[in-house]
């Protein structure tokens, strides 16, 4: 999912290999992952760089070096070709590649829902009121959340309009209406003083995760135990971020110094108020946890959309088997 209005606080030119995260050597030998973010390093990243902050994946004999994401990067491209062990991808495209026979699996997730919504002026009441106003979004709307809008509320394609490189459409017409993430584009409203309001498609019924974790089946056979310590880890490093996210942010902000320290904080602040990674089916299962029952909602919304065929192996592009079992709360 493209990040377009994010680009303005992050370093324009850093690229996957200049990005590569410096970790601590472990003493003994430990197993190797490379594992690739879907961004420049963020608090929405957080429990990731808490790990390697406080040597949580050191503890679990790991030798894990995050490399940050950026738009011009295809993770699932990389996975597949062997530059990656593990990356942070999204529901729709796990199984759109696993319906064109790619090898791959998800085995946890970061939030039980996605953060994408629209951002519009104080004065719409609800998402059903945007309907007949224009709507600013990036292309791969199209693709997941547009058709869902359509379905659910009526909106039709007349009101699509394309999203550009800043929020200044928005800004200049207050009777438009804008996609984004609940942690990105109030932000930026917040530093123009223009008062909005926030509507989740997560409240209204939309169904993926967000930042789910997938790899290739060749790699989780034959690393099974690594993929094991690598998600309780992770996990222990969400619960800790969200308890105390210093470690983490000094880390982001080395490896992203363009990523303010008030923008960390707004993000984890709006994740902790929708318990993004403890809310949920997260609040009794755990941090982390993932459902048959909500990959087939995405899974039949999907197909209800004809963005995915009917008889695509769904139940395959996921395992609860490393993460059912943690129960790591809050």
């Amino acid at each position: 999912m493209s990040k377009i209005s994010r680009r303005r606080l992050v370093a324009a030119g850093m690229a996957l290999g200049g990005a590569t995260l410096l970790r601590p050597r472990p003493a003994r030998a430990a197993a190797k992952l490379r594992v690739l973010t879907n961004w420049f390093a963020e608090a929405e990243h957080g429990g990731f760089y808490q790990a390697v902050a406080t040597g949580l994946y050191e503890k679990a004999g790991l030798d894990v070096e995050l490399r940050q994401g950026n738009a011009q990067l295809n993770g699932m491209q990389l996975l597949l070709g062997g530059e990656a062990d593990v990356i942070m991808s999204y529901d729709i495209t796990i199984l759109s590649s696993v319906e064109k026979g790619a090898p791959i699996k998800a085995f946890f997730t970061t939030f039980q829902f996605d953060l994408i919504g629209l951002m519009t002026r104080p004065e719409v009441g609800s998402l059903a009121e945007v309907k007949g106003r224009k709507v600013y979004f990036g292309a791969n709307g199209y693709s997941s959340y547009w058709p869902w809008l359509k379905q659910r509320f009526g909106y039709t394609d007349d009101m699509a309009a394309p999203k550009g490189p800043n929020l200044a459409t928005f800004f200049n017409d207050p009777a438009s209406v804008v996609a984004g993430y609940l942690t990105a584009e109030p932000y930026l409203a917040v530093e123009r003083n223009v008062p909005v309001k926030f509507f989740l498609f997560a409240e209204q019924g939309y169904p993926p995760y967000a930042n789910t974790m997938v790899t290739t089946t060749a790699f989780l056979k034959d690393n099974s135990d690594a993929v094991a310590r690598f998600t309780r880890a992770s996990v222990e490093g969400w619960r800790d971020y969200l308890r105390d996210p210093s470690a983490a942010n000094t880390l982001i902000k080395q490896l992203n110094p363009q990523m303010p320290e008030a923008h960390m904080a707004f993000s984890l602040q709006k994740m902790r108020e929708v318990k993004a990674v403890e809310g949920g089916d997260a609040a009794t299962l755990g941090i982390g946890i993932m459902t048959a029952d909500r990959w087939q909602k995405t899974r039949d919304f999907l197909v209800q959309s004809n963005l995915l065929k009917a008889d695509t192996d769904w139940k395959g592009a996921f395992t609860t088997d490393y993460i059912q079992d943690l129960k790591i709360t809050l």
